[in-house]
């Protein structure tokens, strides 16, 4: 296989490339990915898999150059979709909190868009995703008209719209939203029994608990260890 047929195979498997370089020997190319798998893709064609989930990436690839769509390398209980607006720290943050406890968080703008449009990717990688978490920051001013005095911050519309393409497609217990400085923010949405988690500067320590608790009662596993 190519280094393009690799990585199209793995693409379509929802697996994110974090790097890719050349090999120090000048022979092929070192892909890592997000699950913390290395695929080493040489130029005659050959490649080599290692770390984690080398099984489930070798069956990807193997069906791949068969001309077989491959399954999700992971099961749904793993892969979690992370939904965010402006405040670039707390995405890190989250995005670090979910890795450590050995789940791979989908981030749009992580994945190839392959020419779709946003409602697209979304579709394409709902169903392979088993939770959804929503950081609700304060990046956004707003008032009723004629009422500056009742200025509130509010989330980009961008987490608005995924919010409730979240909510149609996984259902109100299987979202939870971190909400960011609580006292000053407009929550997203008035429905009733959302999930929402409030902190204020140190998500992993303040927010992690109790988002743990929310995916573990639906299927997901965290070493309590990890938090």
């Amino acid at each position: 296989m190519t280094l393009e047929e690799i990585k199209k195979a793995l693409s379509s498997a929802m697996l994110t490339i974090r790097s890719e370089d050349r090999l120090s020997n000048g022979t092929g190319t070192q892909l890592r990915l997000s699950n913390d798998a290395i695929v080493s893709c040489f130029d005659n064609g050959n490649h080599n898999v290692q770390g984690k989930h080398r099984d489930e990436i070798e069956r990807i690839l193997a069906r791949a150059s068969l001309g077989v769509s491959p399954p999700a390398a992971l099961p749904r209980a793993m892969h979690v979709f992370v939904v965010y607006g402006h405040d670039a720290t707390s995405r890190t943050e989250l995005e670090a909190t979910l890795r450590r406890w050995g789940l791979d968080p989908i981030i749009l703008d992580q994945l190839p868009s392959e020419g779709a449009t946003l409602i697209e990717k979304l579709e394409k990688y709902y169903p392979n995703v088993g939770f959804g978490v929503v950081l609700a920051t304060p990046d956004d001013e707003a008032y009723p008209k004629g009422k500056p005095d009742e200025k509130k911050f509010r989330v980009r519309q961008n987490v608005v719209l995924e919010l409730g393409l979240l909510l149609a497609h996984l259902g109100r217990k299987k979202v939870a939203i971190l909400l960011k400085d609580q006292e000053v923010m407009e929550r997203p949405s008035d429905i009733q029994g959302l999930i929402y988690i409030p902190f204020k500067t140190d998500l992993a320590k303040e927010a992690g608990l109790l988002l743990a608790k929310e995916m573990a009662a639906q299927g997901y596993t965290i070493d309590v260890k990890r938090i």
